[in-house]
């Protein structure tokens, strides 16, 4: 039976509990949202998150997911955890910029180089993070990187002329401003309209990841696809600190263990779509490109500038996060 957006939302957290079921026997049952649909891969390793935990609960605690924002769309996903419309759910975090520029830290521009230094700052990254969500009833239970993002266009980027006077598609303060920096003319669109966008000439360059897109059939609106890791943005799981708490102490442990697996499996993921979905847009014709050393040295010298403004916007905490991250 498929459950409705409504009577989800409805649900109780506990289930009734049967006339011949001991009280030690009650289940609980969370509901999960998040807006990414089910063949994508943290989709997938949400899933597998929900079986691991009912798994390791022997059955007392289900979660129960609900993707491709059928339950709620990404932009309501953190507020209904917070008021416990659902217990868990799944956001971006540079989402929630506007909110705490901290949020916006996997986002600066050439700050980290590889997936080694994405989970470095992930990593140095969560105290901050808890003692944001932690004001705001909230809990982090792990956090999965997009793979990296590198630059479509429609000439290979053998210069940053290429990207000068370009109308560039932005999807967040950070694009927008780096945008600003290269020359280019800022456009925002949303995921979803980037076909019908570049077909009409509304954009004509932009910055993504490989899995953006093969997700958006790139092959039909760009030439090229630059490896660059500009950035490599995280999606973070979030959950009520209230329905946390309220478990008994070995579920509450089941389910931090479990996040923890699902963190270790999400990364390996992430670099296995990252190899799949520039493979992918290589089979559909895209040029794969490389970024000549002197336009990296450009590239690294705005990631510099926009780095020192991002630690101007985020104080003490942005530049012991900085300082750490560098450091070794």
């Amino acid at each position: 039976m498929t459950i409705t957006r409504r009577a989800a939302l409805a649900a109780p957290t506990l289930l009734a509990v049967t006339s011949g079921l001991a009280p030690a026997q009650a289940q609980a049952k969370w509901q999960f949202a998040s807006a990414y649909p089910d063949g994508n891969y943290h989709t997938r390793n949400l899933r597998e998150f929900c079986a691991d935990v009912e798994q390791a609960t022997g059955g007392k605690l289900q979660i129960q997911l609900h993707s491709n924002a059928s339950l709620l769309p990404m932009p309501q996903i953190k507020r209904g955890v917070q008021t416990g419309q659902v217990q868990v759910g799944e956001i971006l975090l540079t989402a929630y910029s506007n909110e705490d520029p901290f949020f916006d830290a996997d986002a600066v521009p050439f700050l980290v180089p590889d997936f080694a230094g994405a989970r470095k700052l992930a990593n140095l990254q969560r105290p901050y993070i808890e003692t944001r969500f932690g004001r705001q009833g909230l809990s982090l239970l792990f956090s999965v990187t997009w793979p990296a993002a590198g630059f479509y266009t429609q000439v290979p980027l053998n210069s940053l002329d290429v990207l000068k006077g370009s109308r560039f598609r932005t999807f967040s303060p950070l694009t927008n401003r780096f945008a600003a920096l290269v020359g280019a003319n800022p456009v925002l669109v949303q995921q979803a309209e980037l076909a019908q966008a570049f077909a009409t000439g509304i954009a004509t360059a932009m910055v993504t990841s490989a899995q953006t897109g093969v997700d958006t059939s790139a092959w039909d609106y760009a030439k090229v696809f630059t490896p660059a890791t500009f950035s490599m943005t995280k999606n973070a799981v979030v959950i009520s600190r209230r329905a946390l708490e309220g478990l008994p102490a070995d579920q509450q442990a089941a389910v931090k263990e479990m996040a923890k697996k699902a963190e270790d499996r999400g990364w390996a993921y992430a670099a296995e779509a990252q190899k799949a979905s520039e493979a992918r847009l290589a089979e559909k014709g895209l040029t794969i490109g490389t970024v000549p050393p002197q336009v990296m040295a450009e590239l690294k010298q705005i990631g510099n500038t926009m780095t020192e403004e991002w630690v101007q916007r985020t104080g003490e905490d942005g530049r012991k996060l900085v300082d750490s991250l560098r450091a070794g």
